[in-house]
């Protein structure tokens, strides 16, 4: 997320687009932590990490994607809807435990 609000900070010159990339995250966890199994758990299947939920941000072109535990909430990352998403998450799970773990 910093290099999102860096972006938006660079090319608006203004706090107004960084502030509005911020809000819309925070929009899109506070519907994560009511509604957790609401989201897309098509990544979960594409990448064969077994509880792997995604969900868009509702104003900017980026998903969340996290795991729900008995008692929180996981956010694994928070991705550009136009990068190469199973590609990405395939090279970072190499450095990190799995979501079913």
């Amino acid at each position: 997320m910093d290099q999102a609000i860096a972006h938006y900070l660079d090319i608006d010159a203004s706090a107004a687009a960084a502030l509005g990339l911020i809000d819309d995250l925070e929009r899109s966890l506070f519907h994560i932590s009511r509604n957790p199994g609401a989201s897309s758990n098509r990544y979960a299947h594409e990448l064969n990490l077994p509880g792997l939920k995604s969900w868009p941000l509702s104003r900017h072109p980026y998903l969340v994607f996290y795991v729900e535990r008995p008692d929180h909430i996981d956010v694994w990352r928070v991705l550009h809807g136009q990068r190469d998403i199973p590609g990405w998450m395939r090279e970072a799970a190499g450095t990190q435990t799995r979501p079913d773990q």
